[in-house]
């Protein structure tokens, strides 16, 4: 599955959530996808070079978001889940 499916199948299913889909989100979302992120804190420091404007917390709360949807999972790195199917990310 190519980065932009996934990118496009977490945002739908974050929609389905209720979730709105904001710009830092969407940073988020794209860091988490391109990089092999092991951390909170890795994702935060590659998120505020390109939004200085994201904090910590955010990336927690997106982090924790995306774990509790089902589509990311923690072991030694953040993985995105896309059906079946598990790609790191």
């Amino acid at each position: 599955m190519s980065v932009e499916r996934k990118r496009e199948y977490i945002m739908e299913e974050l929609k389905k959530r209720g979730y709105r889909i904001t710009s830092q989100r969407r940073i988020l979302i794209d860091i988490i996808l391109e990089n092999e992120c092991g951390s909170c804190k890795e994702i935060y420091y590659r998120a505020a070079k390109r939004d200085p404007a994201i904090g910590m917390a955010t990336v927690y709360r997106m982090v924790k978001t995306l774990e509790d949807a089902e589509l990311i999972r923690r072991r030694n790195m953040y993985r995105i889940e896309c059906g079946q199917e598990a790609v790191v990310a």
